[in-house]
């Protein structure tokens, strides 16, 4: 069992328990199985050698996330070597959906429905409350040797995260 925390970070004010550890910059990235919009397993070893920059959103279907979403689409355009994993616990067939609705094409939505090890493992599951076994919104950029460059579990869940700063890191 995951050890749960009340994380510095709040739903609308109200603070929020956490499932796993809190991350940091120069922790090696928990590798991964996540489900892809083609239904296949998904892991963060199939993109080694890519700085890899990984959203973790409650879901598509609200309007921040949403936001958030086709903002790294289009910021990410001219980034080479760098992949934007937008990971949320949407199903898969609302995931594909919701890109092919909005004309995502540069970022790749994965789907952690299948078990909470994923929210557990970077520290962003969601114990407890309206959003329980939703993902907290958090930024983790990995370099290519799979090391944590940036981490940031965003405050206030329904604010935005730094895009800059984030962006910044999958550049460096």
């Amino acid at each position: 069992m995951a050890e749960i925390r009340t994380a510095a970070v709040t739903l609308k004010g109200n603070p929020i328990d956490l499932a796993g550890p809190k991350l940091k910059v120069g922790d090696q990235a928990p590798d991964f199985v996540l489900q892809g919009a083609d239904l296949k397993d998904a892991t963060l070893a199939a993109s080694a050698g890519k700085t890899r920059v990984i959203a973790t959103i409650p879901s598509l279907d609200t309007p921040v996330c949403h936001k958030e979403t086709k903002n790294f689409n289009e910021q990410v355009k001219g980034l080479a070597n760098v992949q934007v994993l937008c990971v949320s616990m949407d199903l898969p067939f609302g995931q594909k959906r919701w890109c092919g609705a909005e004309g995502v094409e540069n970022v790749t939505c994965l789907s952690a429905h299948r078990c909470t090890k994923f929210g557990e493992d970077y520290g962003v599951l969601i114990k407890g409350g309206a959003l329980d076994r939703c993902l907290a919104r958090a930024i983790f950029v990995v370099n290519p040797a799979g090391k944590l460059t940036y981490v940031e579990y965003v405050p206030e869940i329904a604010q935005e995260p730094d895009y800059s700063a984030a962006l910044a890191a999958a550049k460096a």
